[in-house]
């Protein structure tokens, strides 16, 4: 089958997936009351939520830089910056692309080893499981009982967990199997180097090394760490901040805005261009824990949603424009 044919249909297929979860999610919402407040919200504060998202991308720009720093290049910040917003509109169109494509853009752009990219990405990766997961704990302990009553209000996110639980075996299976597969390469590494697949595998592996090892060489540390809390912080504050802009979650706590960033946060996984649907469900459900009725929560994730996919929609596409010129400019003003 054709590639682009392929990325086609598999882009129709999750944005169906999206937009049929949507659905669901809306169908039997009160559209009188929705539409009252979105007409009523104070879009102020949605416009101010956007700008801090700006200043999160920026951010993971800069700190994806101090990784890349390592490993001997300096990629510009403005490049990197592009790049993390490809990503975010790539992921739109088929979700988990996009970290392959931002560090194709860069790489190319920059003239980088993808492999090594790849690396750093998975360390940002790991950082910021670490993070959500702090964020998970606190909401744990401090909000229990609206992580109880979910899942009483939706036994089969339930269902799914004790379905994730019970494949347990299997994972620890896989995971043996895969370190048996990396014994038999080593022990045979001799045999197998005439062979150029394994060339190119150790190839990628050894550059995927170097950009893990990029965060233990890491000079600018603090820096690294400052970037990470400044990240996740921006994070909260777009979806706490839109509080203020209707009447029914102006009044909701710190740790109710948290409550509901981090199971925001979990409904972004599935597999849904841009959390479409999922994420709104995750929103509804938990708002409606703490009193909000499901037409207003409903309009609150429908406001916060739609906002920031616009916004990321805009700027992706105008980084996909500019990418190229800035560089065409940057490359003139250094031949004169």
């Amino acid at each position: 089958m054709n590639k682009t044919i392929k990325k086609i249909i598999q882009t129709v297929i999750f944005f169906s997936v999206g937009i049929v979860i949507f659905w669901l999610v809306y169908r039997k919402q009160d559209m009188a009351v929705l539409k009252d407040a979105l007409l009523h919200a104070d879009y102020f504060w949605i416009f101010i939520s956007l700008i801090l998202g700006l200043l999160s991308h920026i951010s993971r720009a800069m700190r994806w830089n101090l990784l890349i720093y390592p490993l001997g290049y300096k990629p510009k910040v403005i490049n990197s910056f592009f790049s993390v917003m490809i990503m975010y509109l790539s992921n739109m169109a088929i979700p988990r692309s996009g970290e392959i494509v931002r560090c194709g853009v860069l790489g190319k752009t920059e003239n980088i080893p993808v492999s090594k990219l790849l690396g750093t990405v998975f360390t940002e990766r790991i950082i910021d499981f670490i993070m959500l997961f702090i964020l998970l704990a606190i909401v744990l302990m401090t909000q229990m009982h609206v992580v109880i009553a979910m899942l009483e209000k939706n036994p089969e996110i339930y269902a799914n967990l004790q379905n994730l639980l019970s494949s347990t075996p299997l994972l620890i299976a896989i995971f043996i199997g895969f370190i048996l597969l990396l014994f038999f390469i080593y022990r045979f590494r001799h045999k197998l180097q005439h062979f150029r697949f394994y060339q190119k595998i150790k190839t990628i592996i050894k550059n995927f090394a170097e950009g893990l090892k990029s965060i233990m060489k890491m000079e600018r540390r603090f820096e690294f760490i400052a970037h990470s809390i400044f990240i996740w912080g921006m994070y909260f504050m777009m979806i706490y901040i839109v509080f203020k802009s209707f009447g029914f979650t102006e009044n909701l706590s710190v740790l109710s805005g948290l409550t509901v960033f981090v199971m925001s946060a979990f409904g972004m996984v599935a597999p849904s261009p841009g959390g479409i649907g999922t994420w709104h469900f995750m929103v509804i459900q938990t708002l409606m824990i703490y009193g909000v009725n499901k037409a207003d929560a409903g309009a609150f994730a429908f406001a916060s949603h739609e906002s920031m996919t616009l916004m990321m929609i805009i700027v992706g596409v105008l980084s996909l424009v500019l990418l190229p010129v800035v560089n065409k400019m940057n490359k003139n003003s250094k031949t004169d």
